[in-house]
């Protein structure tokens, strides 16, 4: 099944998006005000001879919605040539079930760019696995340094309390280091997407769609 005009004007604009959350809100519009692209970045997108489409599917509880939606709704809102139209995962599940991550999970977000007949041009799902490894490897950081913790693939809850908090806040400490390496990573593949798309006829681009997916194999509904 695939995604019409008629499908994509069904979904919420980015600032409906954002009225309709029930959580989170907050940090969303944070990160909105706090992003930041040089010119390098945006030029990509302002360059492009016209819009784009861009598909996004969300739940105001995930994290990485709240980190990465931002980015693309800031890289729309510069550029002047990026629409967005923004689908609730579980009321949606028409369209995530056709952006699976790794065929098998409905990890979000899911940013799908199509040009103006709606052939895609490319996916982001997730974040980049350049983050994912990372943050992989810092977590076996902070482990390591802190015993108490206990084996990083044990359930948090199986933790007293007071450590599990300590634990929470060493985990969000770390992501919050590590933001700005984060946006950089979203931006470079968003940028690719965008740059492929800008070069290629819809009839190769036909063939291609999803080439520049960012699977990260993680855990279904994360």
């Amino acid at each position: 099944m695939a995604v019409t005009r008629e499908r994509f004007e069904q979904g919420m604009t980015y600032d409906q998006y954002k009225d309709s959350m029930t959580r989170n809100r907050e940090r969303l519009e944070e990160n909105d005000r706090t992003v930041k692209f040089d010119q390098a970045d945006l030029a990509p997108f302002k360059d492009l001879p016209r819009p784009l489409n861009v598909l996004v599917i969300a739940e105001d509880w995930c994290g990485d919605v709240i980190a990465n939606l931002p980015i693309l709704g800031r890289l729309a809102q510069d550029s002047g040539k990026l629409n967005l139209r923004v689908f609730a995962r579980d009321q949606n599940l028409d369209l995530i079930d056709q952006f699976l991550n790794q065929g098998v999970h409905r990890s979000i977000p899911v940013f799908a760019f199509f040009d103006n007949q709606f052939n895609e041009l490319g996916r982001f799902i997730e974040r980049p696995d350049t983050v994912t490894d990372q943050r992989a490897q810092r977590r076996r950081e902070i482990f390591a340094q802190h015993p108490e913790f206990g084996s990083p693939d044990a359930p948090p809850d199986q933790l007293p309390e007071e450590t599990r908090n300590a634990l929470n806040q060493a985990l969000t400490a770390m992501r919050e280091e590590m933001a700005p390496f984060a946006n950089r990573e979203v931006v470079r593949e968003l940028r690719v997407i965008v740059e492929r798309g800008a070069t290629q006829s819809p009839a190769a681009l036909s063939g291609q769609a999803g080439a520049s997916q960012s699977e990260a194999g993680r855990a279904p509904g994360k």
